[in-house]
């Protein structure tokens, strides 16, 4: 699905959006000068620089609490530090935009703000079809001196080796590159690095240095398959399905997630003895693809994930603070906007336009009652900050303009003349 022959056939005819017929030079800076003013007033109550921050983005592979599945049941907590940890920091669900697959998508809307519903459906994955391709690309890690990726596991799939040199990263940790994954830990019988190895790498890097720096950490340990018995289920948890779901498959899954917990719980602990300000962004890509479900009835329950924003005690003692609106649901493309608020730290005026994104407008994902399990169609759906499915045609005039100006800015930046790296001076 991700090696190099499908790949290559899928650029052979490559659209990325359509062109907004009001897209010029004179309207791009018409909107870069509205968001150069957003972002000033917005400034004026921001007292932090995020460069000064460490930001983590940990996407945990296929991480998404079974208990929402209609006709799942696990007896007992397999998630009691998550559990707690959503209690108590900004937490809710993150709309992924496929189910059983598509990691690269949503790891790439989280980096640039960018919703891939946007897209033309012959763009089904960005990072091999248009980031490889790009003369400039925007990414978080760009607003930070130092920034690494690290994934415990081989780093050629969705190109990713190529992807984060574009990006920037000054360093990509994998197995086999020249900055080593350490302390490589399996357990019972999975071939899977676990979160434990995942966390310890990225704890490593963050005692290298006080200063601010970005962190893309990309777990491993819950990759499918599901039905080769790797995790033993601790007999604290049981698990029953009747909506036709394997159960051994089940079985194994939730024992994945329970080892992801327990880790989870150490590395907060470890965050929060730093003296430095750290924020993580813990997200679950997409659901595991292993629910019998039907997606014309459960589809949005087969797409919400689990998120929580952590500030460590540096960070908070800082004035970092939880965040009280738009949190139950989210897209990948709101943590941008999303951390910077909660760290109060200053915006440039591209996130002072994914602000007013987050803010305003309902989240836009894949059509969720479809039948694939990485749905890449372009037809975009809208859910509302409450869970509701709403129509465009619902959309106020303030949110008809700002969605029209998410167009325009996407497609300037990924397909345009990139008039706004020159506006902004994004680089």
């Amino acid at each position: 699905m991700n090696g190099p022959i499908v790949q290559f056939l899928n650029n052979l005819d490559v659209t990325v959006m359509n062109k907004p017929v009001d897209y010029n030079a004179r309207t791009m800076q018409k909107v870069a000068r509205r968001y150069q003013r957003l972002a000033r007033q917005i400034n004026r109550h921001r007292t932090n620089d995020l460069k000064h921050q460490t930001v983590i983005f940990n996407l945990s592979e296929s991480f998404a609490d079974p208990r929402r599945i209609p006709g799942i049941k696990v007896t007992g907590d397999p998630l009691p530090n998550i559990t707690r940890l959503k209690q108590t920091t900004t937490s809710g669900l993150m709309l992924s935009a496929g189910d059983g697959g598509g990691t690269a998508n949503m790891e790439y809307m989280t980096l640039t703000g960018l919703a891939t519903a946007n897209f033309m459906p012959t763009l089904s994955t960005p990072y091999t079809q248009l980031v490889t391709f790009a003369k400039q690309t925007w990414s978080i890690n760009q607003l930070f001196a130092k920034s690494v990726a690290i994934h415990p596991y081989v780093g050629v799939f969705y190109s990713r080796t190529t992807v984060y040199q574009k990006f920037g990263f000054d360093r990509f940790m994998y197995l086999g590159s020249r900055f080593p994954i350490k302390h490589q830990l399996k357990l019972d019988r999975s071939p899977y690095l676990s979160d434990q190895t995942s966390y310890a790498n990225a704890v490593d890097q963050l005692n290298k240095t006080r200063e601010g720096q970005f962190i893309n950490l990309v777990t491993m340990q819950n990759h499918f398959p599901y039905d080769r018995n790797y995790y033993n289920l601790p007999a604290t948890l049981q698990v029953s399905a009747t909506n036709g779901t394997p159960v051994a498959s089940l079985a194994d899954y939730v024992a994945g997630i329970h080892y992801t917990d327990q880790a989870v719980g150490q590395f907060i602990q470890k965050l929060d003895q730093l003296k430095q300000p750290v924020t993580v962004v813990f997200y679950g890509d997409h659901l595991p693809g292993i629910y019998a479900n039907s997606f014309a009835e459960d589809g949005l329950k087969l797409h919400e994930t689990d998120y929580f924003i952590y500030s460590n005690r540096a960070a908070r003692a800082q004035g970092a603070e939880n965040l009280t609106h738009n949190t139950k649901y989210v897209a990948p493309n709101d943590f941008i906007a999303m951390v910077a608020e909660q760290t109060n730290s200053k915006v440039t005026p591209y996130l002072a336009f994914l602000t007013a994104a987050y803010h305003d407008l309902p989240v836009e994902t894949m059509n969720t009652n479809g039948t694939s399990t990485a749905s890449y169609q372009a037809d975009p759906q809208f859910v509302s900050r409450q869970g509701k499915i709403i129509s465009q045609k619902q959309f106020t005039k303030r949110q008809q303009q700002l969605f029209h100006d998410y167009q325009l800015i996407q497609y300037d930046l990924t397909a345009g003349k990139q008039y706004l790296f020159k506006f902004w001076q994004m680089k």
